[in-house]
């Protein structure tokens, strides 16, 4: 089960004005369960997003690019599970195009305003007609308070569905957030999580919301690994309508600016700590503290280290303090001119090691006591420096491997 996560409660989910949402089940990969999106924006809006660095990109990542430098104006996503349509070659980018066309001719736009996404099987074909014969019951079914069936519909492996909303004042303008995502497997981002789509009604400049999603990526989603994979599908959209009464946001700079992305990474950290909450197979959620690096980039290889290690993590499914481990992933993490002497190595609030070693305060009982508990900190100070980097980590369980044993079958 999740990490200390349950399912949103639809109520509290807060429409966006300007942003519609419909369902389907279309029998994409099996029948009776919601497997297609629908997000309609209204026109006006602007579109920003982040996508995944895996050179081997899914299809819809592709053309989901491509529809955005167009600056049309895009008028709706189009998400569909079961099915990643990745390393499907020149059939999957004509799939992803005519899906695009579909949407399009319901709802009255160019196949250039939508934008596709994808998840599921890598290099399976993308069951079309079941797609294109599950768009109009979608398209019907739009609503603005459906964020909560929306947050079901892009699943795959998640056990909980993730979706959290704020409010927050700019300007003396209350502006509303609501985000959803997936992700369980597969995940060590570089750049947003498997899926995730933050919409907002503020007035926000094109330019600064490119700047506001790839911030909030970076402090988010950038800093979560489940597994250490990076998928093909990845991609972090935001959305704002420009429905509020707030005076149009043109820096990131300014006051209204910082607020609202502090509130919009609020959001994304949100939806990125429940992806490793309900990482397949959790059972523990594990801060990654490091402080006193020379950089944020050094501070966060030696977090990464330690995040993705098996060692470490099967450790910690086990509730076995054999912490070593740890330290032998801060040497290995690629800083040559490491002072290892300098280190100190924390495990909540029990000192572990210093001085090139175990702490002479710390006894195995201490460790055990932390490593009982569903949500530990792993605290690493380096002592060369003032940046630091917090990343978020699971651990590896007998049913992670059962997962994905299995899950083509």
């Amino acid at each position: 089960m999740p990490v200390n996560l349950t399912s949103p409660v639809a109520a509290q989910l807060l429409p966006v004005a300007g942003i519609s949402l419909g369902i389907a089940e279309a029998g994409i990969k099996r029948p009776n369960r919601k497997d297609l999106l629908v997000m309609q924006i209204c026109p006006g809006a602007r579109v920003a997003g982040v996508f995944t660095s895996n050179r081997f990109c899914a299809a819809p990542v592709i053309v989901a690019r491509e529809h955005l430098t167009k600056d049309q104006g895009i008028r709706a996503l189009l998400v569909n599970t079961g099915n990643a349509n990745a390393g499907n070659g020149e059939q999957g980018m004509q799939d992803a195009r005519t899906s695009c066309a579909a949407l399009a001719g319901l709802l009255n736009c160019k196949d250039t305003q939508i934008l596709p996404f994808s998840t599921g099987v890598i290099m399976e074909p993308l069951p079309l007609s079941k797609l294109a014969a599950g768009l109009p019951a979608a398209v019907a079914n739009m609503r603005e308070d459906n964020w909560f069936d929306a947050a079901q519909a892009i699943m795959t492996t998640d056990i909980v569905a993730k979706a959290v909303s704020r409010q927050v004042s700019v300007e003396g303008k209350s502006i509303t957030i609501t985000g959803i995502a997936k992700g369980s497997g597969m995940i060590h981002p570089n750049m947003a999580t498997m899926l995730g789509y933050i919409a907002t009604d503020a007035k926000i400049s094109q330019s600064v919301l490119q700047q506001m999603v790839s911030e909030a990526a970076n402090r988010s989603f950038n800093c979560i690994t489940v597994d250490g994979d990076t998928s093909t599908n990845d991609a972090l959209m935001l959305i704002a309508t420009g429905k509020a009464a707030n005076p149009e946001v043109q820096s990131v700079n300014s006051e209204a600016g910082k607020a609202l992305q502090d509130a919009l990474t609020e959001v994304a950290i949100w939806l990125a700590q429940a992806i490793v909450r309900d990482g397949e197979g959790a059972t523990k959620f594990i801060t990654v503290r490091i402080d006193g690096g020379k950089s944020e980039v050094e501070c966060k290889k030696v977090g990464y280290a330690i995040a993705r290690s098996p060692l470490v993590k099967t450790a910690f499914f086990a509730s076995d303090p054999n912490l070593g481990r740890i330290l032998a992933a801060i040497g290995y993490a690629g800083i040559n001119d490491l002072d290892v002497d300098s280190i100190k190595l924390y495990l909540d609030d029990v000192l572990v090691a210093e001085n090139g070693g175990r702490a002479s305060s710390y006894n195995e009982a201490a460790g055990q006591r932390v490593m009982q508990q569903a949500d530990i900190t792993i605290h690493v100070i380096l002592n060369r420096g003032a940046a630091n980097a917090v990343l978020w980590t699971c651990d590896f369980s007998y049913d992670y491997v059962k997962i994905n044993a299995s899950y083509r079958s």
